[in-house]
């Protein structure tokens, strides 16, 4: 009912709407509407009441829900489940209870603060209250497992045009990580449930730095982390930068749901690569080893040549990439 009486009111052009007019059209009484008017407000809508006139919406918050996004969102399955959360341990983990549970593709999960985020190899990921972009998405593809790892590539091809929807050029460290100035300002941590021959649920979680200003980091974490915010100066459009970034997802994934390829991403990673022609250090379980960056194949793989001239395809599980001397 809360979200019925918004979308009447978003729709009635910031004017005033009467509580009678509102009643007839929902089939619920005054006294409802009062309760639930009521309740927007506490959830941050800015709304102008009258006994003569009615309801008047002012303004919406800066939060992620479904309903202040629907109108940038232009997709058929991706985001049309979708739930909100104010404060969650982790979008990752829960798009994983739901999936046990049999929620569907393209369930889409965000919530404005977590408690437990996590990126890559379990780092901890910082993720403060309405400052950031923290989603997760479930994916139910129908491929052998070992193809799974090139969803993390469409997940990277799609934050970064979103970005260049909002005019803001990043480029991709491959696999998983968006930069910015040679700092990371996104990261996707790909998860999946299945056996041998058979995937169950994929979940992609992205948590992208939109708002964070220099005190939400730690001075360790400031040396590769940073914002959108303060990389441009301004303050982010979240729920822009997030349906488009659902939009994107939708039309790349679908060359993978169809026949397992993903080359549109791998064309866009490959294009705007932080690291391809570049000499990095390779990092394997503490072993550091050091080769150029020299090309992405087809099934995402880093293609890198060592000093001794030998060409190997690295897997995104087995390393980790760094610069020589900076993060990237």
């Amino acid at each position: 009912m809360k979200e019925a009486i918004l979308n009447l009111l978003k729709k009635n052009n910031d004017d005033f709407l009467s509580g009678q007019i509102i009643s007839e059209k929902l089939n619920v009484s005054r006294t409802s509407i009062w309760k639930h008017i009521n309740i927007l407000k506490k959830d941050g809508y800015i709304i102008d009441s009258s006994s003569k006139k009615g309801y008047k919406l002012i303004s919406s918050p800066d939060i992620l829900t479904y309903e202040e996004i629907k109108d940038h969102l232009h997709t058929k399955y991706i985001g049309k489940n979708f739930l909100h959360f104010d404060t969650i341990d982790s979008t990752n983990t829960e798009a994983k209870r739901l999936a046990d549970n049999g929620e569907p593709c393209g369930t889409v999960i965000v919530s404005e603060e977590q408690n437990t985020g996590h990126g890559r190899l379990g780092r901890a990921w910082i993720s403060p209250k309405y400052k950031g972009i923290w989603v997760s998405i479930i994916l139910r593809p129908e491929v052998n497992p070992i193809k799974v790892p090139k969803i993390t590539q469409v997940g990277a091809a799609s934050m970064i045009n979103a970005l260049k929807s909002l005019k803001i050029d990043a480029q991709v460290k491959w696999p998983n990580d968006i930069i910015i100035n040679h700092k990371k300002i996104c990261g996707i941590l790909t998860e999946m449930s299945a056996e041998l021959n058979r995937v169950h649920y994929v979940v992609m979680g992205i948590g992208i730095n939109a708002n964070l200003d220099k005190e939400d980091f730690s001075e360790d974490v400031f040396k590769k982390a940073t914002s959108l915010k303060i990389e441009t100066g301004s303050k982010i459009d979240r729920k822009l930068l997030i349906a488009n970034f659902l939009n994107e997802f939708e039309e790349l994934y679908s060359e993978f749901s169809t026949n397992s390829t993903v080359k549109k991403s791998i064309d866009i990673c490959k294009k705007n690569s932080a690291i391809i022609g570049r000499d990095i250090k390779i990092i394997s379980d503490g072993v550091e080893t050091y080769a150029r960056a020299i090309d992405i194949s087809e099934e995402g793989q880093l293609v890198v040549k060592y000093q001794d001239g030998s060409i190997k395809n690295l897997i995104s599980s087995e390393i980790s990439v760094r610069g020589l001397n900076e993060y990237i």
